[in-house]
């Protein structure tokens, strides 16, 4: 019977009709998007920044010099930063929003979406506002004598990190929460009345049942933030140069296409394989766990 059963069991020869709107997106808006640039990225430019399909592999060994390597490695640094910091201060928000009473809840859940109803640039521009020589951090300083003179902080990388967490906190926060809605907090009750102190709780019970939140959160901030340029062109300046910004250079500026398009595969290629590590990094915590 169970034989003929798988027998007679219809075979799909064909996707199912309700996932190829999303395939038809994914080819059109990614994959050939990224043909052409790696097409791109093995020709040659051209003069007043024309392109000759000319297959050459000088684009890939310029990325790799030292130089570009470096920016990269600022930008991952950078990047890396952002998302650590971002997960030490949304832990703690999501936490409270988790344990907090429905209405207080939903208000403090409507204040971490509120920021998605302005423009990045509107927020970027705030943010150059609130730090600059006369905005409200130099006069609150100034007024409680901590310094003597107003500080610029524009065009700096603590301006651009502050940008960079400030901009990408909810894409931490929301993920952490998810995951804290979800968790059984007589766990935490139960280990308090074994003798466990508040930091065992917070490693050996919050953090390994909270991971998937984590991870995710960790990629929601780390992917876009590695390739970054508004916030590093508005509040880093001239100063400070990322790997987005020197993308946004070859294509827009300089005109080289081939070497942007080359720059812009190195740049899926170290996203990529972050991501890699990042779930793997989760996988095997969660077998240590288990």
């Amino acid at each position: 019977m169970i034989l003929l059963a798988e027998r007679t069991r219809p075979v799909l020869r064909y996707p199912p009709i309700l996932i190829l709107p999303a395939l038809g997106w994914f080819l059109t808006f990614l994959i050939v998007p990224v043909s052409i640039v790696m097409l791109y990225s093995v020709a040659t430019k051209g003069l007043y920044g024309s392109v000759v399909f000319r297959f050459t592999t000088e684009n890939y060994v310029r990325a790799v010099d030292w130089i570009y390597l470096r920016i990269f490695w600022n930008s991952l640094s950078l990047a890396t930063l952002t998302a650590v910091s971002s997960l030490l201060i949304g832990y703690p928000m999501a936490y409270v929003m988790a344990t907090a009473q429905p209405k207080l809840r939903t208000l403090l859940l409507g204040l971490i979406v509120i920021p998605f109803w302005t423009n990045l640039v509107v927020r970027t521009y705030a943010l150059k506002v609130l730090l600059g020589t006369m905005g409200p951090v130099n006069g609150v300083a100034l007024a409680m004598g901590l310094i003597s003179e107003p500080y610029d902080f524009s065009n700096t990388d603590l301006s651009v990190w502050f940008g960079m967490v400030t901009n990408y906190l909810p894409f931490m926060v929301l993920p952490l929460y998810v995951a804290l809605e979800k968790f059984d907090f007589s766990l935490i009750e139960a280990a308090r009345d074994l003798g466990a102190s508040s930091f065992q709780i917070l490693i050996r019970i919050l953090f390994p049942l909270t991971k998937p939140g984590i991870v995710t959160g960790l990629i929601f901030v780390f992917t876009p933030a590695l390739g970054e340029f508004v916030i590093p062109d508005l509040l880093g300046g001239a100063r400070t140069m990322l790997v987005g910004n020197l993308i946004t250079e070859q294509f827009l500026k300089t005109r080289d296409w081939p070497f942007g398009s080359a720059l812009s595969l190195l740049l899926i290629l170290v996203v990529m394989g972050s991501l890699l590590i990042y779930l793997r990094l989760g996988e095997g915590s969660e077998e240590s766990s288990a």
